[in-house]
């Protein structure tokens, strides 16, 4: 096995893992997970007053 052989094999595995990270995310099932933690920077938090934070 030389190494062209190998560069070819890490290729094609790093983009079937990349592929496969795209269809995760773009998922119908997940996507509901993904649209609540895209809203956990606007959540406020109780005591936001009591800790120093601003409104």
């Amino acid at each position: 096995m030389d190494i062209n052989t190998l560069r070819t094999v890490v290729t094609v595995v790093s983009f079937a893992l990349f592929i496969g990270i795209v269809v995760w995310t773009w998922s119908r099932r997940r996507r509901g997970h993904f649209d609540e933690a895209a809203m956990l920077p606007f959540i406020e938090k109780d005591g936001a007053e009591a800790s120093g934070e601003r409104k």
